[in-house]
Parts: C-alpha cells; sequence; structure tokens
C-alpha cells in the first residue's frame, strides 16, 4: 500500500471521530442518553461509568496523551498500525499529531481544520460541518449540543468489560445523516480503572473496517497554551480547499 494511501485512511478515520465522539466532545457534553437495558445491574453499572467519566471530563480544561491506532480494512489481513500525540484544550481546540509510521497533523478550532502532511508539502484547509455535512459536530465540539441528542449508551454485549473489570459502553448513533452518521455503526469505549480517563475508542463502520484507538501517559490540566494549536508552515507549502461533500443540515 502506497503511503499516500495509508494517510488518506489514517485522515478519514480521525475525521469520522471529530463528529462523532472523541476527546474533545467528551469535555464538553453535560449527560449522556442509555438505551433500554434488558438487565437491571448492567443498567447500574453503565450509569456509574458514565457518571465517572463526566465527572472526570468537567473538570479537565485541557489534556495531552500518546495514542496508538490499529485500523483493520475489510479485505485486508494486517490491520495498519500508527502511533502519535494528542493535544485537548477547552474550548473546541484540538491537535492530533501521527508521528509513526509517517508524519500527518490534524488541527482543529472550532469549526476550522487542518490536515498537514509534511511529505506532500501541502494543506488542507476547510470547516469541519462542510467535510462533515452536518452542523452536529461543530455543536458537539463547542458544548452546544449533548453527547445524548447523538448517541444512544448502553452496555456492551457478551463479556462487556475492560481492565479492572468496569464495563464497556456501547455508543449507537440516532442519525444516519451526514457522511460519519452513514458509515459509522457504533462506537465502544473503555475507561482506565481509578481516574476514569477514557483508554481505549474503538469505531466500527458499516463496511466492516475497524478503527481502535489506546491512550496512555494521560496529562491533563497542564496548561497547554494557545500557541500549542497553532500549525506554523514553511512557506513553500500549499494550500489545498478541503472537499465540501453537502450543505450542512
Amino acid at each position: 500500500m502506497r503511503l499516500y494511501a495509508l494517510d488518506k485512511i489514517k485522515s478519514k478515520a480521525i475525521l469520522s471521530v471529530l463528529p462523532a465522539l472523541f476527546f474533545g466532545l467528551l469535555l464538553l457534553v453535560p449527560s449522556f442518553a442509555f438505551g433500554d437495558e434488558d438487565s437491571e445491574k448492567a443498567s447500574g453499572e453503565v450509569r456509574e461509568v458514565v457518571r465517572q467519566l463526566q465527572a472526570r471530563y468537567e473538570k479537565t480544561k485541557d489534556l495531552q496523551a500518546d495514542f496508538t491506532q490499529k485500523t483493520t480494512i475489510e479485505g485486508f489481513e494486517r490491520p495498519i498500525t500508527s502511533t502519535g500525540k494528542v493535544y485537548i484544550k477547552k474550548p473546541g481546540r484540538l491537535r492530533w499529531n501521527y508521528l509513526d509510521p509517517s508524519i500527518e497533523d490534524i488541527y482543529v478550532n472550532r469549526d476550522d481544520i487542518k490536515v498537514y502532511v509534511p511529505e506532500h508539502k501541502q494543506v488542507l484547509v476547510g470547516k469541519l460541518t462542510q467535510m462533515a455535512a452536518s452542523k452536529a459536530p461543530l455543536e458537539l465540539l463547542l458544548g452546544a449540543a449533548t453527547l445524548e441528542e447523538s448517541f444512544v449508551i448502553e452496555p456492551t454485549p457478551g463479556k462487556g468489560r475492560g481492565v479492572g473489570g468496569i464495563r464497556l459502553l456501547t455508543l449507537l448513533p440516532k442519525s444516519r445523516d451526514g457522511e460519519a452518521g452513514r458509515s459509522l455503526q457504533r462506537i465502544v469505549l473503555e475507561v482506565f480503572p481509578k481516574t476514569y480517563f477514557i483508554r481505549t475508542i474503538s469505531l466500527y463502520e458499516v463496511s466492516g473496517n475497524v478503527a481502535s484507538f489506546e491512550f496512555s501517559s494521560l496529562q491533563s490540566n497542564i496548561g497547554l497554551s494557545n500557541s500549542v494549536f497553532d500549525l506554523k508552515l514553511p512557506a513553500d507549502v500549499a494550500v489545498m480547499k478541503a472537499p465540501v461533500f453537502s450543505i450542512p443540515q
């Protein structure tokens, strides 16, 4: 697989996460919704995880972490593995840096998004609402909407537990509007014991593709400056307009 194809896969995975969930959204949403639960015990466990998760992120002003991403493409035997760092700051700022096996930088400032691939000497510039074909991602990112408006949360079927025996959460999209909504089947979320920061997020697409993200070395409320989220480009970088899937609804 050519490097350019790998870059496109990574960018698509990240951009589909932003409208759905990710750290930036969890830093801002005030409440969750629940699906119909067959088990009262499972429902209680889910509510407790959500309560702890919400309490943790309500106290978080900024956050940085390392990540490992494994993307399994339908029809390919081996997953694609990438590593890097993520930085978040309220309200609505996110920096996502792929460091290995190739460098790719994604910056989000409210509705503005930039995707920079140094090897190609190009930066893709656009609007999150236009790329997602919906206003929902921006509203979630800025805290103007709640996660419950976009997802039903329920216990993960099967064993459904992560590290420390804590219940995994499954998020089911309520709407199929927009590019992400049509492709995303479900999200499975795992938290760290004790801290209740997010440990893993797995995105399952209708196509059969799966993108899993594992986070480590988390540091919160360290006073990240705005300059951390400013993309500084060399003079020879070409600025390209990002694709517009449709008019935001």
